[in-house]
């Protein structure tokens, strides 16, 4: 049954309460059966959406038995079950479109669509070929039939985005590059099939070419409704978290009429449905609403029901009691999963992609989904030898194509954790054109202002591609005895156990975030988190994995008074920052944001024009290599001017070469070429400084100077000159050994998580008026690289 016959059937049916109460009764089963197999398979490492399907499977042989087929499955039941799945695939599509990284997609469109055609045209060649065979063995028509040719061709060629999707969300790899180039490429596969069986159903219609003219000047309106739309939703009543019930399901009741008036026209919905979604405004309050409330209901009810009654509609043991319908079953699988191996290793050859990654991005494209019953149930109803038995050989096919393909998945992805780790843990040897992932974390409202100065440098440069991710970290207070931790009103109002979960920090944290938004044009993905300051550290960490991120920024533990002294916030927040930086996965930033007492800071480069001078210190070592890396990246927003300053040991011979230049002052700063003689101790640092010289600094890009000191005193000394100057300093947390130019600079150590160096400049008795950022970059400890 097609989406237009779904639309039209919600008006045709006389008998209202008992066929609702039977399908309320059926995908409760499901939900109830597929929750169980996800439990028991999920010990074996298989994935939630194989474990629903093989509880549809379960429950399908049941519903054959005759007396539960009319309690609890009635023939009454299946066109409300079909308006239902009409209203449910409307809205999960257009959530994929709201949630899809349409940035990736463009950055690489050429690789995700050569992998999509890879498996797509292979797949169509061959279920092409196939197809006269299987017309034969499943009709009683001797004359050819086009439009079967063309549905098994489709069937082949197809891939499930929704299944891709939740695959590699519940294997933990979606934000991996291989996850990344598997879900684009099946939502380009998949689009692809829906566009051409659209065509193909509509070919032979009159006025079809302006009804699909129609169908696109509808989805244009629809675009250009919720982009106003958003943004007055945006604007009405700043204090609430979310949108109101009502505004949410006018948004939704647009979707809904613009996809009924979509397939009265005679197409399917779907398409149009994914474009709204990924065209629809990502940054406010309107976006996150429908994020958390569709992503909560469609992954946890929708897609369960979605996958179990996929399998539900089989029947196993009409197909397995005869040969002829096991075989071509098996001929359908074998060719399905050869024909995607090989267009996409063939593809993957020539893009240079491991044969390993290729053989799992073949395995990924080969999941089937709903679009297959639409194909199938069109050709069952274009073509009238096609019985109820021929249908469900295509069926069952479809469905264990899915299962295998889902469980070879899974053990790939078990057996190979080196294929979907994270190869960009450090900044440092990453490419100016590669991606830079950042995990940006607050506490509370005033720390964001220099978070986000923070990522609008590194978003400075459109050829340094980045993505960042906001984290609001909350501490679970212990007198809420609530299991919830979010209590929502449907006004929007925060209730009282609210407070003690965000409150109205998450209110100003989020209106600062959209504001933001709205200025730069830069789209922050917002994240949160509520635990206990025991655990906290844990749910970065394990977040920072799961997105693959390249540095975590942790927002300093004091935050500067009006008489700009540093006063230390709650204990919990240094104690989850020292954890952070011992057990995290990526680099580690920490921002002490400082400068307020002046006109002019580093934070107000969000609302300011004017150049903000920036200093990175360089001394040696892993951690001042990964500042310099980062401060690379924020040398190309246009309103920063930065400066690299080196610390280098003065010798007897050195002292001599700076008296005869005539300057008056041993610890005065000096320029000086790098292409002569060893200055540095540590071979890697000058080959590391030489080639940055030569690439950055030689062509007036970035600043350097040079800083000849004896001791950590000088060091303080020449710190205390250039305090004045900048409005950020960047150094490393340590990583440099027993290094003269650093031991001794003080007496005591107040913050030893920041280095030495570090720790002077977020002092209260170091008058320094510009911010801070402590780097400290990863080492895998299994190499015997452990933190400083």
């Amino acid at each position: 049954m097609s989406s237009m016959d779904d639309a039209q059937d919600m008006f045709c049916n006389d008998d209202l309460v008992n066929p609702l109460s039977s399908m309320g009764m059926q995908v409760s089963c499901i939900l109830v059966v597929s929750h169980f197999f996800n439990v028991v398979l999920r010990t074996m490492g298989q994935p939630g959406p194989i474990a629903q399907i093989l509880a549809g499977l379960i429950l399908g042989p049941m519903s054959h038995i005759p007396y539960i087929k009319e309690t609890f499955f009635p023939a009454s039941s299946i066109n409300y079950y079909q308006v239902v799945s009409f209203f449910c695939r409307i809205n999960f599509m257009f959530l994929f479109g709201l949630e899809m990284n349409i940035h990736y997609t463009l950055r690489h469109w050429k690789m995700v669509t050569l992998v999509a055609c890879g498996g797509a045209l292979m797949g169509g060649i061959i279920g092409l070929s196939v197809s006269f065979y299987l017309h034969q063995e499943l009709t009683d028509d001797t004359n050819p039939n086009y439009y079967f040719y063309m549905t098994i061709m489709l069937m082949v060629s197809y891939t499930s985005s929704p299944m891709v999707i939740r695959l590699t969300a519940e294997l933990r790899f979606a934000a991996s590059d291989i996850g990344r180039i598997a879900v684009s490429s099946a939502l380009i596969t998949e689009m692809a099939c829906l566009l051409f069986f659209n065509v193909i159903v509509s070919w032979e219609k009159e006025y079809h070419i302006l009804y699909g003219f129609y169908c696109a000047i509808t989805i244009i309106i629809v675009v250009l409704i919720n982009k106003y739309l958003a943004v007055w939703l945006n604007s009405r009543n700043r204090n609430q978290k979310y949108l109101k019930a009502t505004e949410l399901l006018l948004i939704l009741f647009l979707l809904l009429t613009s996809s009924i008036v979509i397939e009265i026209f005679g197409y399917n919905s779907i398409i149009s449905c994914f474009i709204i979604g990924l065209l629809f405004p990502k940054e406010g309050k309107t976006a996150r609403t429908l994020l958390q409330k569709l992503g909560y209901s469609i992954y946890n009810f929708v897609l369960p029901v979605y996958f179990g009654y996929l399998g539900l509609q089989c029947d196993l043991i009409n197909v397995f009691t005869r040969l002829n319908r096991t075989a071509n079953v098996a001929i359908l699988i074998l060719l399905s999963i050869g024909s995607k191996l090989g267009g996409t290793l063939i593809v993957c050859r020539y893009l240079h992609i491991p044969t390993n990654e290729g053989i799992f991005l073949g395995f990924m494209l080969n999941t089937r989904g709903y679009a297959d019953l639409l194909f199938i149930g069109a050709a069952a109803k274009q073509i009238t030898s096609f019985d109820a038995e021929s249908y469900n050989v295509l069926l069952v096919s479809i469905v264990l194509n899915t299962i295998i393909s889902g469980i070879i998945v899974s053990f790939i992805a078990k057996g190979e954790e080196k294929m979907f780790s994270n190869n960009h843990t450090t900044i440092e040897p990453q490419e100016m054109e590669d991606e830079l992932k950042i995990l940006a974390c607050v506490y509370d409202p005033r720390q964001v202002s220099a978070i986000l100065a923070t990522i609008l440098a590194i978003h400075g440069s459109k050829t340094s591609p980045s993505t960042t991710y906001l984290m609001h970290l909350i501490e679970l207070v212990k007198k809420i005895k609530s299991n919830l931790l979010y209590h929502e009103k449907e006004n929007g109002d925060i209730s009282d156990d609210d407070e003690a979960f965000g409150g109205n920090d998450v209110v100003d944290i989020n209106n600062a975030l959209d504001t933001f938004t709205e200025d730069t044009k830069i789209l922050v993905q917002q994240k949160r988190t509520v635990s206990s300051f025991l655990s906290l550290y844990e749910e970065v960490c394990s977040e920072a994995e799961n997105l693959q991120v390249s540095i975590i920024l942790l927002p300093f533990h004091k935050h500067q008074r009006i008489d700009g002294k540093l006063e230390s916030g709650k204990e919990g927040i240094r104690i989850t920052n020292q954890k952070v930086l011992r057990h995290a996965p990526c680099s580690v930033g920490v921002i002490i944001e400082r400068g307020l007492t002046t006109s002019f800071g580093f934070s107000e480069l969000i609302e300011s024009e004017t150049i903000q001078n920036v200093a990175t210190l360089f001394f040696g070592g892993p951690d001042d290599r990964e500042a310099v890396a980062w401060s690379l990246r924020i040398s190309k927003c246009p309103r920063i001017n930065l400066t690299i300053i080196r610390f280098l040991l003065s010798s007897k011979l050195e002292n001599e070469q700076i008296d005869k230049s005539g300057v008056q002052s041993k610890e005065k700063e000096i320029l000086m070429s790098l292409s002569g003689e060893e200055t540095a101790n540590d071979e890697i640092d000058n080959n590391f400084m030489v080639d940055f010289y030569n690439r950055h600094v030689a062509s007036g890009k970035i600043g350097y100077v040079e800083n000849f000191v004896k001791n950590g005193r000088q060091t303080v000394e020449c710190l205390k000159e250039i305090g004045d100057i900048y409005s950020l300093f960047i150094v490393g947390k340590g990583g440099r050994g027993n290094s003269s130019l650093t031991i001794d600079m003080s007496d005591w150590e107040e913050c030893p998580e920041l280095g030495s160096v570090g720790d002077i400049l977020a002092s209260s008795d170091f008058d320094i008026h510009g911010s801070v950022l402590v780097i400290q970059q990863h080492r895998d400890v299994k190499k015997g690289l452990i933190h400083d």
